[in-house]
């Protein structure tokens, strides 16, 4: 039911054009099928007359088909024309197409532009330009150089805090390093007086304070038994 009231398309006299054409190539296309069958029969039938040695009629058979060949040709240039005149119709309708196109284009770019008013573009940029500079300058304070002192400041945190991640890396050393056999260990005690020399010790010292070559007395030892 919705489909009976549907507002049908209108039809143009370019329409109307196209369909003609199209009409005419459809005939001009039978035309020449129907002249290529005549022009076969005609050559057929003067191959016939000519084994039947009929010359005359032969030769006839021969002009009616020159004369259909001949017709066939004017219908070839007729088609010629019709197929280039619908080429034509169909470039044109194209570039009308893309004249619409870009004139609704042209028309969309004025109406933008009338809503676009000069003087806030020129205000508009003012602001920008005015923010980008007080952004520029709290950049260039943010931007100063410390004092000396400040930089004192900073290197003594940076190496107090160096110190402690050091200490905090270091591993942690055991309570207890020694075994339960090593820990259970009796060593002597140390002693509290000063050791003596042997006799013998004695005796060396004393001969080398009086001058006594150590051979001699070496040899002056009596034997033992």
């Amino acid at each position: 039911m919705g489909n009976i009231f549907a507002k049908k398309p209108k039809i143009t006299d370019v329409d109307r054009a196209i369909l003609s054409l199209k009409t005419q190539r459809r005939k001009l296309g039978q035309y020449q099928q129907q002249l290529d069958t005549v022009i076969e029969a005609e050559k057929q039938a003067a191959r016939n007359l000519i084994r039947e040695k009929k010359k005359e009629r032969a030769l006839l058979a021969l002009k009616k088909k020159k004369v259909q060949e001949e017709l066939l040709q004017k219908v070839d240039a007729w088609l010629i024309n019709v197929e280039q005149q619908l080429a034509d119709i169909e470039l044109a309708s194209k570039q009308k197409a893309v004249f619409e196109s870009l004139k609704a284009g042209n028309n969309a770019i004025k109406a933008i532009q009338s809503e676009i008013n000069l003087d806030d573009v020129q205000k508009l940029m003012d602001d920008t330009a005015e923010a980008k500079a007080y952004q520029d300058e709290i950049n260039a304070i943010l931007g100063e150089k410390l004092s000396a002192e400040d930089e004192e400041e900073v290197l003594a945190e940076f190496e107090n805090l160096e110190a402690q991640i050091t200490v905090q890396d270091l591993p942690e050393v055991p309570a207890s390093a020694l075994s339960p056999e090593e820990e259970n260990l009796v060593l002597p005690d140390v002693p509290t007086k000063t050791p003596v020399a042997s006799n013998v010790g004695a005796d060396l010292v004393e001969d080398a304070r009086a001058g006594v070559p150590e051979k001699r007395k070496v040899l002056e030892e009596p034997l033992p038994a």
